[in-house]
């Protein structure tokens, strides 16, 4: 085993952005039967924002759990052990009785950690063990066969107290994957058949530096990271979760491609919370796993709740081009868009937002919108659909669009709200308002 750093530096420069290189190979896609999320809203989630109250993390499970539907798509939850706080969020969670999620634990990799993690009837924990040679070496102190010992006298530790060990890989994309990846879970999949106990593996782009293309070059390509994992240590893919973040714009493609390459678990938070960038949103996660699946027992309504929730009751402003919980998500403000929505709303809508979000299609009126934008929100305040609607060339429709392009002439450059439509709606359409 090397004990000098291999820091990858053809691909981590430091001082340009990383370079993403190919030789060419690749590898076949090996989706489970079984794929399913993991949470982190409460351990990674609540290191990107003021820590949430018992009440609100008790409240979030409960969504949580709505969210997982019958066949528990959201497998487990994650909690901070640390304070008193943090464990009688989790105790309060666990009295609910819910199968899914499962509420898991997060330690430091100390063994009397564990005696907690016991005594609480937990039955499976997180274990930090970082991987590649930047935590090793520049931040540990310690060489590969120190960290070697060290973690595996951790999860030993672990599994003598009857708990299910989860060895968090930290950094893996930045990792020699041959030189000491493989190896340490070769060692770990060892375990798990002695003991009985499943070992978990955790795959941590740390960074975000995982990429899904064909043909790029390890550590950083997420198909032959994960391929290389099952084929060379026999790891069940039930065993093995992803977790990304979001540094560049790849957290939720990467998430997904490490499903479709033989990853059971892929770990999210609500809302995408998480250091820096964020973690995968759940969220996004659940019309992914959707579509890869075809399972509709999940009530993605629930997803909308808990927007509002954040916004009404935590406080958290939403980025508004949030995709599936921004307020303007499936707001088109295009003239030329509305008239196509006004025909057929799905020649602008992703989905039926309506059924499945409980956030109808919207327009949003503005100089641009026209005389279609216009007439859908007329229309759609009036609750009119079919024949019923009125057309964009009413002249009662003209007149409120010239209003509002008179509104603009002194270079404002915010949308009209509602109650200032609805005034100009009862101006223009006393019949009607």
């Amino acid at each position: 085993m090397s004990q000098q750093p291999e820091f990858f530096r053809d691909q981590f420069p430091y001082s340009a952005p990383p370079k993403i290189l190919f030789d060419g190979v690749d590898v076949p896609t090996a989706m489970p039967s079984d794929i399913f999320i993991t949470d982190t809203t409460f351990r990674d989630g609540q290191q990107a924002r003021p820590p949430y109250t018992v009440d609100q993390i008790v409240t979030l499970y409960d969504y949580l759990h709505r969210l997982s539907g019958e066949r528990g798509v959201i497998r487990q939850s994650e909690f901070f052990l640390y304070s008193e706080k943090d464990r009688e969020a989790a105790y309060r969670c666990m009295e609910k009785g819910y199968r899914f999620p499962e509420v898991t634990a997060w330690i430091r990799a100390v063994k009397k950690d564990f005696a907690l993690v016991k005594d609480m009837g937990i039955k499976e924990t997180g274990i930090l063990t970082s991987i590649s040679d930047y935590h090793i070496f520049t931040k540990l102190g310690l060489d590969r066969e120190q960290a070697m010992k060290q973690y595996l006298d951790i999860v030993e530790a672990a599994l003598a107290a009857g708990i299910r060990p989860r060895c968090h890989l930290e950094d893996v994309t930045r990792a020699d994957v041959h030189g000491f990846v493989i190896p340490f879970v070769q060692r770990l999949v060892q375990l798990s058949e002695d003991s009985g106990i499943p070992v978990k593996v955790r795959l941590c782009d740390t960074m975000g530096y995982g990429v899904s293309y064909p043909g790029a070059v390890l550590p950083r390509s997420v198909p032959r990271l994960v391929h290389a994992l099952r084929q060379e240590t026999g790891i069940r893919s039930a065993q093995l979760e992803w977790h990304g973040h979001n540094d560049f714009y790849k957290v939720l493609t990467n998430a997904a491609t490490a499903w479709l390459y033989g990853v059971g678990g892929v770990n999210g938070t609500l809302l995408g919370f998480g250091e820096r960038t964020g973690n995968t949103p759940i969220e996004g996660l659940l019309f992914e796993y959707i579509g890869l699946t075809g399972d509709h027992s999940i009530d993605t309504t629930v997803i909308t709740e808990i927007a509002d929730y954040f916004e009404h009751e935590l406080g958290y402003s939403i980025p508004p081009m949030t995709p599936f919980v921004g307020k303007q998500f499936n707001v088109t403000a295009a003239g030329i868009h509305a008239d196509g929505v006004i025909k057929n709303e799905e020649i602008y809508n992703i989905f039926d937002t309506g059924k499945l979000l409980n956030r109808p299609l919207g327009v949003q009126v503005t100089d641009k919108a026209g005389a279609a934008g216009v007439a859908f929100w007329v229309n759609k305040q009036l609750g009119l659909a079919g024949s019923e609607r009125i057309d964009k060339r009413d002249e009662a429709i003209q007149a409120m669009t010239a209003w509002v392009a008179e509104q603009y002439k002194d270079g404002r450059t915010t949308s009209l709200s509602d109650t200032e439509l609805l005034v100009a709606a009862k101006l223009f359409l006393p019949g009607r308002f």
